[in-house]
């Protein structure tokens, strides 16, 4: 009986999150729309291809930032550290790396401050909150510390180490090439997270940690894997900001997290843990990029996207306090 009950529940859950996902592909599609009818010129090519561009960064900030969420926790340091591991990395090219080495430095450089992160939260017992925004400070601190607080610069288009640019950004014909890398780090991320152990155990210790550790699982050992995956995307979303700007600028990137988080919450990952997806991820990215985007075409600036965004977050986490409420009912019933 307790085992009917428990997958009669659990098909509820599913089904809550399924509609949360379908809620948030609705407000994409009504949000386009809208910016098709109201917007100056926003249905084009150009506009396309600059909500893509936008995405990006966000993206990968987003998919990383998913896997904490699941567990339960979170990480606030995620934007700041997007952009000390750019900074990293532009240190090293300037002072004589290959450019591909550079990149490869931002991802480890992004790992490294999972690491710390996963390894103060699993193995001192902070909550991930005061955890990861001391990470943030440190982070910021370390990128001016090793830039010696100058602004760094990667290759500009027209040099010689460009070439990365355009194997990541944006070929010279003008085809957003980084979308290609978003899909492909989505589906590497997507196997890890619904095919994998290490995936399976994400959702068990943001289910029940408990009951995960009574059951035999390391929870000390995956969750600091965790946040490893999450500080390697942070690390890719460097990689992807250098392409795209270029100048990266020391004590900078507090606030960009608020977008990764965001988007994962407006695709109906759970703030209190467990339950989560990619492919809703994914929507919330789009969902930030498109009203960007949207809002710029009616010549409304950037104040007007973190307004808008804000709201649409709210109505988020109200849909997610009302869903577990309604799964408490179904785990009581």
């Amino acid at each position: 009986m307790d085992n009917a009950n428990s997958g009669s529940a659990g098909k509820k859950l599913f089904g809550q999150l399924n509609f949360q996902r379908f809620l948030a592909l609705a407000a994409l599609v009504i949000i386009y729309v809208f910016f098709c009818i109201f917007g100056n010129n926003f249905l084009s090519t150009t506009s396309l291809i600059n909500i893509l561009d936008s995405s990006y960064y966000i993206g990968f900030l987003a998919i990383g930032v998913t896997f904490a969420i699941i567990t339960g926790g979170i990480d606030l340091s995620i934007g700041t550290v997007m952009m000390t591991s750019a900074l990293i990395g532009g240190v090293a090219y300037n002072k004589g790396a290959p450019i591909a080495l550079a990149l490869l430095i931002c991802v480890i450089s992004g790992a490294l401050f999972g690491l710390l992160n996963g390894i103060i939260i699993s193995k001192f017992g902070l909550v991930p909150f005061v955890a990861t925004l001391g990470v943030q400070m440190v982070a910021s601190g370390f990128g001016a510390i090793v830039s010696n607080v100058q602004t760094i610069r990667y290759p500009t288009v027209g040099t010689e180490d460009a070439w990365f640019k355009q194997v990541l950004y944006k070929t010279s014909s003008g085809f957003p090439i980084g979308i290609v890398w978003l899909v492909i780090f989505f589906i590497i991320a997507y196997v890890i997270l619904n095919k994998m152990r290490m995936g399976r155990y994400t959702f068990a210790l943001g289910s029940n940690e408990e009951s995960a550790r009574l059951s035999g699982v390391d929870v000390s050992k995956w969750k600091i894997l965790v946040y490893v995956i999450v500080g390697a995307f942070t690390g890719m979303a460097g990689v992807m900001y250098a392409a795209a700007y270029t100048t990266i600028v020391p004590v900078t990137g507090a606030g960009m997290e608020i977008l990764g988080i965001a988007a994962v919450v407006i695709g109906g990952t759970s703030l209190s843990g467990g339950v989560g997806s990619l492919t809703g991820t994914i929507i919330g990215v789009y969902i930030m990029a498109v009203l960007k985007q949207g809002l710029m075409s009616m010549g409304l600036q950037g104040h007007y996207q973190t307004f808008f965004t804000g709201i649409v977050v709210i109505a988020a986490v109200m849909l997610d306090i009302y869903r577990n409420k309604k799964s408490s009912k179904v785990k009581k019933a």
